[in-house]
């Protein structure tokens, strides 16, 4: 374990190790990190994950107790649904107050599913005490209502839907999350480190990051990284990070390696060339932990001669799905005479293809094949 003195990463970081843990490591971290400053770094969290458009503005306070101490964290929603976290509440009254304990506010947040409790929590709405408004709807009850779901039920969100919050265009121009979430689903909660080639935005360097949001909110536990020939970095945020590099080049992909460590998850929605998309996962494919995914959209593209793709020939290794094709040979390898050997055959466990999309498996694969005699050797 990391000693508290020398622990460099992120706050978030850092909290969602202890999220899965016991109330005792929970309560030696907050004391460590300040109640204060772990109050604010969820609620922050929070608010990357609700979808607060067409609520009133309205301020909500979070008021967090650890032990003896507590911290007042408030929201503000404003009339576009974007929310800030001022040091005090407005002039007027706030619209409703959530209490709950911080250790408990941890692992419903940052834990894995199923973690999330309300034990602690006790709403307070200032509004009700008055005899005209007592059992009428209030307005501030629909943003505390998506606040709080977003905490108990983080994982009930589907990635289609945060497709579309987000703005990606993997659903809609493509149909890709229900492949992605066959094969992600069982990994939501899971502490995971994933990068993702290609941005968005074209050249503009503050546009762009919207899938990489949409992975942030799918995983509220994983460590997001993005890389694009653009420098954007300016885009990266709590649980996201933004790096310059051009996915053909190996020395680039070897510094990306130098800062997110060993990956879970690899998915290359970068150029869609030929040759870039075979050199990444030569680098990239090495750095997947084993039970890891390598994903590559866009396979239309190895069709396409702009793309360096081939159409009427669909053997040729130097195009995308001709590359991936001699991989599936490699799952059989052992049941293969005289077949040149690849690095890759004994590290691939599965592949799996759809439309214009493939995940590879990152796994052992060293079954034995079948006796010469009954292959005919």
């Amino acid at each position: 374990m990391t000693k508290r003195g020398t622990d460099t990463r992120p706050d978030l970081e850092r909290l969602i190790h202890v999220a899965g843990a016991g109330d005792d490591l929970i309560a030696e971290h907050i004391e460590w990190m300040g109640v204060e400053r772990t109050a604010r770094t969820l609620v922050r969290e929070v608010l990357d994950r609700v979808d607060l458009r067409g609520c009133p503005p309205i301020d909500v306070l979070f008021r967090l107790h650890a032990g003896a101490q507590s911290a007042d964290v408030t929201v503000r929603v404003a009339a576009d649904g974007s929310t800030t976290t001022p040091s005090a509440p407005s002039s007027g009254a706030v619209a409703a107050t959530v209490e709950q304990s911080l250790p408990e506010f941890v692992r419903s947040v940052l834990g894995p599913r199923g973690a999330a409790t309300s034990a602690t929590r006790v709403l307070h709405w200032p509004d009700l005490s008055a005899f005209e408004t007592f059992g009428r709807p209030q307005p501030a009850f629909e943003p505390v209502r998506r606040l709080l779901d977003s905490i108990d039920h983080g994982y009930r969100v589907t990635l289609a839907e945060l497709c579309v919050r987000a703005g990606s265009d993997k659903w809609g121009v493509h149909q890709y999350p229900q492949h992605y979430a066959k094969h992600f689903e069982m990994l939501r909660d899971r502490p995971l480190t994933m990068l993702e080639i290609g941005v968005g935005g074209f050249a503009d360097p503050r546009r762009g990051g919207e899938s990489l949001r949409m992975w942030k909110r799918y995983f509220p536990r994983a460590s997001v990284y993005g890389i694009d020939i653009i420098d954007k970095s300016e885009l990266s945020e709590p649980r996201m990070t933004v790096l310059r590099a051009d996915q053909s080049a190996p020395a680039d992909l070897a510094r990306v390696l130098e800062t997110t460590g060993p990956l879970d998850l690899v998915i290359d929605d970068g150029s869609h060339l030929s040759a870039h998309v075979i050199a990444s996962f030569d680098v990239l494919f090495p750095a997947l932990r084993p039970g890891g995914m390598y994903v590559i959209e866009d396979l239309q593209t190895s069709y396409w001669p702009h793309f360096g793709g081939r159409s009427g020939v669909y053997d040729n290794t130097a195009t995308s799905m001709g590359f991936l094709k001699a991989l599936i040979d490699g799952l059989n390898f052992a049941e293969i005479d005289g077949r040149e050997p690849r690095r890759t055959d004994t590290a691939i466990k599965g592949m799996h293809f759809y439309h214009n999309i493939v995940f590879v498996e990152k796994g052992e694969n060293r079954d034995e094949g079948a006796p010469a005699w009954l292959r005919g050797a």
